[in-house]
C-alpha cells in the first residue's frame, strides 16, 4: 500500500507515478432529474461516521468496515472537515490513480490529515479560498469516486477488490451537508483523480445544495480519453458500475470521439447556477502515458479543442488554464505556476469574484 502523502509529493520530485450534441429533455424540473432516477442518489442518507474527533483544527469523520464507505483494499474510510466560520465552502476531492483491467496504478488508504497545500492551505495569503470552510474527501476507492462494485480478482470465493467511491463520496457529503448546511456558494475542487470526481460529484452536490452557486476546479481530470475509442470509457463504466452517471437520453454523452466533453456540455445544459475551471498541462504524463496511452502529442492534440468545445458551448460558463508541459496536477502542487503571466492563484481568484480577467490562458 501506498501513502497518499508520498503520491502528492510525486510531481515534486519529477517522479510521475501517482494516478496506476445531441441531448435529450431532462426528468422533472430540478437539474439532473434524470440521473436521480436512475439511481446515483443511492447511498446519501444512509451513512453516519462511528467517530468524529477533533485534531489540530480539523475534525476527522470516521467510517467502519463492512457493506459501507470502504478503501480499495478493504481498509475503513475517512474524511475531514475544517470549519473557519465563513460562509463559504471548499469541498476537495483528493486523487491518486485508478484501477482497472487497463491501469492498476491506485491509492489504496484513506488519509484525512494530509498537509493542507494549495487552495487548501488556510495560511497562504494568496489563497483566494484561504478563510473558506473545508470538507477534504481522500481517495481510496480505485474508482474515481464514483464505483460501486465489489469484485474477487484471485478467484477464491471472496470479494477482495472494492470500488466503494460512491459510498464513500456519499458519505462524506452528508457529512458536509449537516456541517455546513447553507453556505453562500461552494466551491468543488479536485485534482486527478479527483478532477474527474468533481464531474461525478457535481449532480450530488447539486441535489444537497439545491440553489447554492457552485464553481467546479478541475485539475488534471478534464475529460480526454482515447481519441476515437468511445469503448474505453463504455469498459470503464461497467466495471466500475458507474453507468448510472450517464443520462439514458442523451445519446452522444460518450461520442465517437472517445472524450466526455459532451457529457460535461450536458450538466451545463442541466444546471445554469455552476462555472467550470479546467486546468492541464499540454502534455500531461500521467493521463497521456500511464492512463490513456496514447501519448503526449496526441493528448495536447485533442486538449485545446475539447476545452475550446465546452466554451463556445457556454461562453463565460467554462475557462481553462493550460501551461505546457508533461507534468501532473497545480492547485495542490504548482499554485503559483504561471501562464502568459498570469499566477493561477490570481487566476481562480478572478473566477471567484467574477473579474473580466477570468479568461482561458495556455501555453
Amino acid at each position: 500500500m501506498k501513502n497518499i502523502g508520498k503520491f502528492l509529493l510525486v510531481p515534486m520530485l519529477g517522479v510521475l507515478l501517482a494516478a496506476c450534441s445531441d441531448t435529450g429533455d431532462s426528468v422533472g424540473d430540478e437539474p439532473f432529474a434524470e440521473l436521480y432516477a436512475q439511481g446515483i442518489l443511492r447511498y446519501l442518507g444512509v451513512y453516519s461516521p462511528m467517530l468524529s474527533e477533533a485534531a489540530n483544527g480539523r475534525v476527522v469523520h470516521s467510517f467502519g468496515e463492512g457493506e459501507g464507505p470502504l478503501c480499495m483494499e478493504g481498509g475503513a474510510y475517512s474524511m475531514s472537515t475544517r470549519d473557519q466560520g465563513s460562509e463559504d465552502l471548499l469541498i476537495f476531492i483528493e486523487g491518486g490513480g485508478a484501477w482497472s483491467s487497463f491501469f492498476c496504478v491506485a491509492i489504496t488508504e484513506a488519509d484525512p490529515n494530509l498537509p493542507e497545500l494549495g487552495i487548501r492551505d488556510p495560511a497562504r495569503d494568496n489563497n483566494p479560498m484561504q478563510s473558506f470552510n473545508q470538507v477534504y474527501v481522500p481517495y481510496c476507492d480505485g474508482s474515481l469516486n464514483a464505483g460501486d462494485r465489489d469484485l474477487d480478482t484471485d478467484g477464491d470465493g471472496r470479494d477482495d477488490r472494492f470500488h466503494r467511491g460512491l459510498h464513500n463520496l456519499s458519505a462524506a457529503l452528508d457529512v458536509a451537508a449537516g456541517t455546513f448546511p447553507a453556505p453562500r456558494r461552494i466551491v468543488l475542487a479536485g485534482n486527478s483523480g479527483g478532477g474527474f470526481g468533481t464531474i461525478f460529484a457535481l449532480p450530488l452536490v447539486r441535489y444537497l445544495y439545491p440553489d447554492t452557486p457552485i464553481d467546479v476546479i478541475n485539475d488534471s481530470g478534464v475529460g480526454v480519453s482515447r481519441p476515437g475509442e468511445p469503448a474505453f470509457i463504455r469498459q470503464l463504466l461497467r466495471e466500475w458500475n458507474i453507468e448510472a452517471f450517464i443520462p439514458a437520453s442523451c445519446a452522444n454523452c460518450i461520442p465517437a470521439d472517445g472524450h466526455l466533453t459532451d457529457y460535461l456540455v450536458w450538466q451545463m445544459e442541466q444546471d445554469d447556477n455552476f462555472r467550470r475551471a479546467m486546468i492541464s498541462y499540454t502534455q500531461d504524463d500521467v493521463l497521456a502515458n500511464t492512463f490513456l496511452d496514447i501519448g503526449g502529442p496526441d493528448f495536447e492534440a485533442a486538449l485545446l479543442p475539447e476545452l475550446q468545445q465546452q466554451e463556445q458551448a457556454f461562453p463565460g460558463r467554462t475557462r481553462s488554464f493550460i501551461p505546457a508541459g508533461t507534468n501532473h496536477t497545480l492547485v495542490q502542487l504548482e499554485p503559483d505556476r504561471t501562464v502568459q503571466g498570469v499566477n493561477l492563484m490570481d487566476w481562480l481568484g478572478f473566477m471567484l469574484s467574477g473579474a473580466d480577467e477570468w479568461v482561458s490562458v495556455a501555453e
